[in-house]
């Protein structure tokens, strides 16, 4: 049987596990590869094609399953889900356990006043959820600093996250505690071949691709790029407005007459709630439509080192590759819109060790006409002078 995304129309889907409805019924989640739209089976289209000749009995608002121990009907699943709930709401009162839910609602409402961006919001409540669930007491400074230190599977990053999230969290509450002194050392972000980015870029869905082929162009951060709108897009000098995110500059940036066209198009066939936005509106569903689609290439291809490229990936590689072009580590700064240059050393640092031994080789290019020359500008080649009436340009290897 065929099913259609309810939001562009696409029969290309993932199946994205099971959901427990309030009635104690499991249903089918699905997600578009196309527009990243994640919903339940119960949203899904009827079937197509063959499938709706056949007159299938599937039924679109249908039960999947019911779990082990429910309900027989809705009614009576609602009642005994909502006892259940008033049940375990008088127990942690009576043994005086905080409501760990309203805790964390009361938390995300203070950090969103404090102005802290939505992402980092979220990662905060996401860490001391986690903590929760494996048995820390969020009033109790010394059972989270317990419940941290067991984590044997995070890295001292994320422990420093966590340390951070709790001690915005005992702000809010009026408390203190001595925080553990975790260090982590930073390291140099891996730096593939252009072929490899290619790769993914070529092997992704329509969507997908366009996406990862603005990252790759211009070097902006993911959230940047999911945020961006229709009006950020100028056809006609064929550049892009980035509104900027953790406190970088905004910028406007030169793409590809190719990247247009394939805006464009998008555009004509887009299909989203909200009309001006061009991408999902859930960063986490583009990324993970992303991620199994890279899962697929790097098998196609036998390169496990696709596997190593993020979204951020493209934004280290273009850095580096800028920097290399240019010897200019402010106008890369400028560029990647930082406003602390310690951020933008690095890149030496890459650049050095990458291409360490090799001469300035370059490729030299000519053209004849305007169209040839437009093409060789925007492939990355620099003008360099005349001869014989013929424009000469050149470009690092």
């Amino acid at each position: 049987m065929t099913f259609k995304c309810p939001q562009c129309g696409s029969m290309r889907l993932f199946r994205d596990g099971k959901r427990r409805l309030a009635d104690g019924s499991v249903t089918q989640r699905w997600l578009c590869r196309e527009c990243g739209y994640r919903f339940s089976e119960s949203r899904l289209e009827k079937p197509v094609g063959k499938d709706l000749k056949r007159g299938s009995a599937l039924r679109f608002n249908r039960r999947v399953c019911v779990s082990e121990g429910g309900a027989e009907n809705s009614a009576q699943g609602v009642v005994a889900l909502e006892e259940k709930a008033d049940a375990e709401s008088r127990a942690a009162g009576a043994t005086g356990k905080p409501n760990v839910n309203e805790l964390l609602f009361n938390y995300a409402w203070f950090l969103k006043k404090e102005g802290y961006a939505e992402s980092t919001i979220k990662g905060r409540v996401w860490l001391l959820k986690i903590l929760a669930r494996r048995g820390a007491d969020l009033l109790n400074p010394e059972s989270v600093k317990e419940a941290i230190a067991k984590q044997d599977v995070w890295c001292n990053k994320r422990k420093v996250n966590a340390v951070d999230a709790y001690t915005a969290f005992l702000r809010m509450v009026g408390g203190t505690w001595s925080p553990p002194a975790y260090r982590y050392s930073s390291k140099l972000p891996f730096i593939p071949i252009e072929a490899e980015l290619d790769a993914l870029v070529n092997g992704c869905g329509p969507k997908t691709s366009i996406f990862l082929q603005i990252l790759k162009e211009t070097g902006i951060r993911a959230g940047e790029a999911q945020r961006l709108r229709w009006a950020d897009i100028d056809f006609e000098r064929c550049t892009i407005r980035v509104t900027p995110e953790k406190g970088s500059e905004p910028r406007i940036i030169k793409v590809s007459s190719n990247l247009i066209s394939r805006l464009l198009t998008l555009r004509s066939r887009n299909r989203v709630r909200d009309s001006e936005r061009i991408f999902a509106n859930d960063l986490r569903t583009i990324r993970k439509v992303f991620e199994r689609q890279r899962e697929n290439i790097a098998r196609k291809l036998q390169n496990q080192r696709i596997k190593q490229i993020h979204f951020h990936t493209f934004r280290h590689w273009k850095a580096t590759m800028l920097y290399h072009q240019t010897k200019d580590i402010l106008y890369v700064m400028k560029f990647l819109g930082h406003k602390n240059i310690k951020n933008t050393l690095i890149y030496i640092q890459i650049e050095e060790a990458i291409f360490r031994g090799q001469e300035d080789g370059f490729i030299c290019k000519a053209a004849q006409t305007v169209d040839e020359a437009k093409t060789l500008i925007e492939a990355g080649f620099e003008y360099v002078c005349d001869f014989n009436g013929v424009k000469l340009f050149r470009k690092r290897m």
